[in-house]
């Protein structure tokens, strides 16, 4: 093709022209993967600037941001004009005049680099293709990339390309505000809107000359003439930033000298309070997720989305601070109950020596008995050296000196909890506390962590009794029993026992039975119902974990969760609908945009007289004598006619305390304990449910009533919307002592049940069912004789009230730490 021009000079020239123009092809499609990547058109076209995204709650605000790099891009009108000046004067002089290369600038640079003087040559628009594409990361190469000098010449002629691509898509403005919105500035801080928040507390239209030109100087090194750490180099480069403004008539003489002689004045400060803090809610959320950034090709830390969570902000407020108040008191109170001696006890009583233990399941223990071999006191050694540490207090993070052995037996005794309340009607999780505090205990009690459930259990066996064909009026005597079950091929037995290790002989009612979290009736309407179809409703309700088929299964030996119990009770609020609970209701992207829309998944598992009869015998908690959620009377729940549904959980030998609270609108869960499950409480009396996770449920629900913004009031559970044709209006008759005592809730226990007072007159006496010479049978015979006096729901609570305080008023002693 060129032999046949004739003139050699014009053939030499075509060879060479046409060699670049393949040469530039070759580059652009990284032929034979020699080049690496280079944008293409649909990249400069959509350019991608690695916005961090942000955490929104239902109601606006912004509770937490993702990002690798953290910026918040701006546009051209919301920076300051000095900014502009600063960084045209000092990076590119002519950006107004060249098309993306100044090969001018090229030519001076080089002169300068030949005497011994290294200038740069490249233009705001190559930076901008440098730090937009990445063109210089190994993951932009091809194979040149190990060959030095051409590494650095495919690079240039990269950028070189890229930039006169930028140049034709976009105004000059554009190109700057882009450069502006992606370059570091240190201290994990890009772009000019996150640069003038950290280091002057300002917006980018605010800032002033001196304070421009430090910001453009620090871009020559981010390290180098950082403000914050070499404060000298940084006037000096910021000095040599406003002379270039003067050199290129953007300020006067006169006002470089009274620059240059005004000192710096740094005002850190933060793009959000929860810009860069890590939390449950922002951990859970970027989980909750994951397979959708996958199924749709979206980086949560990088490609700038806005999630809207379903969180509720004042009702996370109201948790937050309702757990902070009752988990200070309750660690003074398991400080005080144990003292100097170690918690960590098994079920049989013998002490666990839980640091050793742990300290042996840590990855570095193996390291070392590897390394000194035969030499245990060189590990030893190494577990109990000193060292400076920063741990967690309620009184604030505080400094100390502690060896590793010191932190893990520490750490052993923290109380920790999880919170979590659903509006099962929409599926929207209001509430989510996921632990006491973040940063020290990432493990999130909400869906990560699972434990036993305890008495919280108990109303899927009542659940299952409904659904066989009883109603909440039928009766069984709480006695001892003795249910056979086959193990391997042998025949074995189970005997519950109740928390006060006696039976009242009493005949109660389903609804009495399940108020008092009565064991041994417990398990005998588990055997009569079948414990397969106990498991069987609790999976249908929304319990996901895997759970024994045992005849204690009702008495909750299983190990659940938080989020799967409190999406278990929803289904009884919301009209025996089972609902998937969502934490995010949209996503947009930068500009508003709607990207994805969320909406609960809804499945009828219950009829709607049989949900109604659950939140029915889930209200005896409060309304029958003797009831375990009694204790609420001690906060101001109680007015317009309010209802509250409810059941205590307290697992063997006080590990884990649960509540599960039930309002008009709410279902909100509580467990309480510590993570190292040998670690408890002594007694019932500092341990049980009623006295450690309940009183959270209440304070919570105390506050949120007594916000008139909150949007949640008092109020009576919705009426049934159907027939019920099950029996259940037997109210239990009451009995007032002829002695005010006070009441107390023992706890609800795996193996030694739940307790029924043992002076029977103030809890009540059988129940209407029964007949004249059943009650003789079986009515225990008083220690006093009392008078039978119905009492109104008003005297009642005035009792119960003056009862709470008089046993409040023993425990005054316990303080807030």
């Amino acid at each position: 093709m060129f032999k046949e021009i004739r003139n050699k000079y014009i053939r030499y020239l075509s060879i060479f022209i046409f060699s670049i123009l393949i040469f530039f092809c070759a580059l652009q499609l990284n032929f034979l993967w020699l080049f690496g990547y280079s944008p293409s058109y649909e990249d400069i076209k959509a350019p991608a600037q690695r916005v961090g995204s942000e955490l929104y709650t239902a109601d606006g605000k912004l509770i937490g941001r993702y990002f690798k790099e953290n910026r918040t891009p701006v546009n051209f009108t919301e920076i300051s004009p000095s900014v502009i000046n600063a960084l045209i004067a000092t990076e590119d002089a002519r950006f107004y005049q060249h098309m993306g290369i100044d090969f001018r600038s090229l030519i001076s640079s080089g002169i300068a680099t030949a005497s011994g003087e290294k200038r740069g040559g490249s233009t705001i628009t190559q930076q901008l293709a440098k730090n937009l594409y990445r063109t210089r990361y190994n993951k932009a190469q091809g194979v040149f990339k190990h060959v030095p000098v051409v590494r650095t010449l495919v690079s240039k002629l990269k950028e070189w390309m890229t930039a006169v691509k930028l140049e034709s898509n976009y105004s000059k403005k554009d190109i700057i505000t882009m450069y502006l919105n992606t370059v570091s500035f240190g201290n994990n801080a890009y772009g000019i809107k996150t640069a003038a928040r950290v280091y002057f507390d300002k917006q980018a239209m605010e800032l002033d000359i001196p304070e421009s030109a430090l910001l453009v100087g620090m871009l020559k090194g981010t390290t180098t003439y950082n403000p914050l750490r070499n404060p000298q180099r940084a006037l000096e480069r910021r000095n040599i930033a406003l002379s270039q403004m003067n050199k290129y008539n953007y300020i006067t003489a006169a006002a470089l000298e009274t620059y240059k002689n005004t000192p710096i004045k740094l005002k850190e400060g933060h793009v959000d309070d929860s810009s860069s803090g890590e939390s449950y809610l922002r951990s859970a959320v970027a989980k909750y997720l994951e397979k959708w950034c996958t199924d749709n090709g979206y980086d949560l830390y990088e490609d700038g989305l806005k999630i809207y969570t379903t969180i509720d902000s004042k009702l996370q407020k109201h948790a937050e601070e309702a757990v902070n108040a009752q988990m200070k008191t309750l660690q003074k109170r398991f400080y005080n109950v144990w003292g100097k001696e170690d918690p960590w006890y098994d079920s049989e009583k013998n002490k666990v020596d839980y640091p050793d233990r742990a300290m042996k399941n840590l990855p570095i223990y193996t390291m070392l008995v590897k390394k000194f071999k035969n030499e245990p006191d060189s590990v030893a050694a190494y577990f109990n050296k000193k060292k400076k540490m920063r741990v967690f207090t309620w009184s604030g993070d505080r400094d100390t000196v502690f060896s590793t052995l010191d932190s893990i037996a520490y750490y052993g005794k923290i109380l920790n909890t999880g919170m979590m309340s659903l509006d099962p009607f929409e599926g929207k999780i209001k509430v989510w506390v996921g632990g006491i505090d973040h940063k020290f205990f990432k493990y999130d009690h909400v869906n990560q962590s699972k434990r036993q459930a305890g008495s919280t259990f108990k109303p899927f066996a009542y659940l299952a009794a409904l659904e066989s064909g009883m109603s909440p009026c039928d009766t069984f005597t709480d006695k001892p029993v003795k249910i056979a079950y086959e193990e391997k091929g042998k025949t074995e037995y189970w005997e519950p026992k109740n928390a006060s290790y006696s039976n009242t002989y009493q005949e109660m009612s389903l609804r009495l039975a399940m108020a008092r979290s009565v064991n041994t009736i417990t398990a005998q309407v588990t055997e009569k119902v079948g414990w397969d179809n106990v498991v069987k409703w609790a999976h249908e309700c929304g319990i996901e974990s895997k759970l024994q088929s045992v005849p204690s299964v009702s008495l909750g030996p299983n190990d659940v969760s938080v989020f799967e119990m409190v999406r278990a009770y929803g289904t009884f609020l919301n009209n025996g609908i089972k609902i998937d609970p969502i934490l995010v209701e949209k996503i947009t992207d930068l500009d508003g945009k709607v990207i994805e829309e969320f909406n609960a998944k809804k499945k009828r598992v219950l009829t709607e007289e049989i949900s109604w009869l659950m939140l029915y015998m889930l209200r005896g908690g409060m309304e029958e004598p003797g009831g375990t959620s009694q204790a609420l009377w001690e906060w101001d729940l109680w007015k317009k006619n309010n209802q509250i549904g409810g059941k205590t959980g307290t697992s063997s030998d006080y590990v884990d305390a649960w509540y599960m609270g039930i309002t008009k609108d709410l279902v909100t869960g509580v467990w309480v304990g510590c993570d190292e499950r040998t670690a408890h409480f002594k007694t019932g009396e500092t341990g049980e449910a009623s006295r450690t996770a309940l009183p959270i449920f209440a304070k919570f629900m105390e506050k949120v009533y007594q916000d008139p913004t909150s949007g949640y009031t008092y109020g009576p559970f919705p009426k049934a919307t159907v027939k019920i044709n099950i029996k259940y209006n037997c109210p239990t008759p009451r009995y007032v002592p002829d002695t005010v005592a006070t009441d107390t809730m023992q706890v609800d226990s795996l193996d030694m049940g739940e307790t029924i007072q043992d002076d029977i007159q103030l809890l009540g006496q059988p129940t209407e069912v029964q007949s004249a010479e059943e009650k003789k049978q079986t009515e225990p015979k008083p220690a006093k004789p009392a008078t039978m006096v119905p009492l109104t729901r008003k005297e009642e609570r005035e009792l119960k009230r003056e009862q709470r305080k008089l046993e409040k008023e023993k425990n005054s002693g316990e303080e807030t730490i």
